[in-house]
């Protein structure tokens, strides 16, 4: 295992971080492992150098938490690991269960805090920017947090880059603690981010962990998994023809080298400046293999332009395009222009 520091923090985690969503209740999607089923797959991860586990309240409404730190606290000690968890969406009712209030952040905690039967959790991290509540509102919750010692650092995920300088800029202003990681989707088939958010994490000294680095298993040349005949969210974020181009420049990289798609997809990802940890959601041992492998595989220039050659920009993947994205391939002509010849319109 590689490990490094998580931007300029003195916090060091593997470079390869345990995602946990497939872990918890089958009762909130068909695709979760139970505790039985999840802990073979902790303990390899673990066995092989892991100590960042990534959680979050929402995984299985709250189960997640509790079955992934029922085995990690038969396999591992805590004072080794580095976990972290994240609040945000609603997991229960009331009009108050969800986002990012004062209210909520100091509720969320105690509850993940319960689930997790822990004292504090490494990385608090805030699963989305919440447009409905003032960011000092949050951020001072959040830093109360700290200095309570339920948390020892903070984190975000998945926003757009000018909202992470405003929660920035008023940690900064008030002397708060501020976030050491940003956690967001960065794979072959979907770059958005290197446009602006990654460059201004390494400008500002935070480190990066990325999740979806197969690009929902598009990327694995294998679209017939439950996972994906299940989840809508793969459908929507990459059933474009460039993604599929993407998927079959990959496919033929590892063909070339003998090496399977995911590992050469994975390799990929952590060959890309300023990431300091890949989230890996493994279902088997194999799987988790491929990116313990892919820490030292290294892709040559002729490969790297193949995987590359076919991407083009496309709308953002977060919360606040759900639901809205353009589709990357021409839309036809509308209006005045659907019939008129090119120079035709003034």
């Amino acid at each position: 295992m590689q490990y490094t520091r998580l931007g300029q923090s003195g916090l060091k985690v593997s470079r390869l971080c345990l995602g946990t969503m497939n872990m918890g209740s089958k009762s909130w999607k068909p695709w979760i492992f139970d505790e039985a089923e999840a802990e073979p797959i902790i303990g390899h991860a673990l066995d092989n150098g892991v100590n960042f586990v990534d959680l979050a309240d929402f995984y299985s409404a709250g189960a997640g938490e509790e079955v992934v730190c029922n085995v990690l606290r038969k396999l591992a000690k805590r004072d080794e690991l580095v976990i972290t968890t994240k609040l945000g969406y609603p997991i229960g009712g009331g009009v108050n269960n969800g986002g990012h209030s004062r209210k909520h952040v100091f509720d969320a905690i105690d509850g993940s805090l319960t689930r997790m039967k822990s004292d504090y959790v490494d990385i608090y991290m805030l699963h989305y920017f919440d447009t409905e509540t003032p960011v000092e509102e949050t951020m001072e919750a959040m830093n109360d947090i700290v200095r309570s010692g339920k948390a020892r650092y903070i984190g975000v995920s998945t926003m757009f880059t000018w909202q992470f300088a405003k929660i920035l800029h008023v940690c900064d202003r008030n002397g708060w603690a501020k976030p050491v990681n940003m956690q967001l989707q960065l794979n072959a088939a979907y770059r958005e981010e290197e446009r602006e958010m990654i460059p201004f994490c390494i400008d500002q000294g935070v480190g990066v962990s990325v999740f979806s680095p197969l690009a929902r298993g598009i990327l694995t040349s294998d679209m017939n998994s439950i996972r994906n005949k299940t989840d809508f969210f793969t459908a929507e974020m990459y059933n474009d023809a460039a993604s599929r181009d993407v998927a079959l420049s990959v496919a033929r990289v590892a063909e070339a080298r003998g090496l399977s798609p995911a590992q050469i997809a994975q390799a990929w990802v952590l060959g890309r400046p300023g990431i300091s940890s890949m989230l890996v959601g493994a279902d088997t041992r194999a799987q988790f293999d491929s990116a313990l492998a892919a820490l030292t595989t290294e892709l040559d220039a002729e490969e790297l332009f193949e995987i590359e050659r076919n991407y083009t920009p496309c709308d953002p993947i977060n919360d606040y395009t759900a639901g809205k994205r353009i589709p990357r391939a021409p839309r036809p002509a509308a209006g005045r222009f659907a019939s008129a010849p090119v120079g035709a319109v003034a």
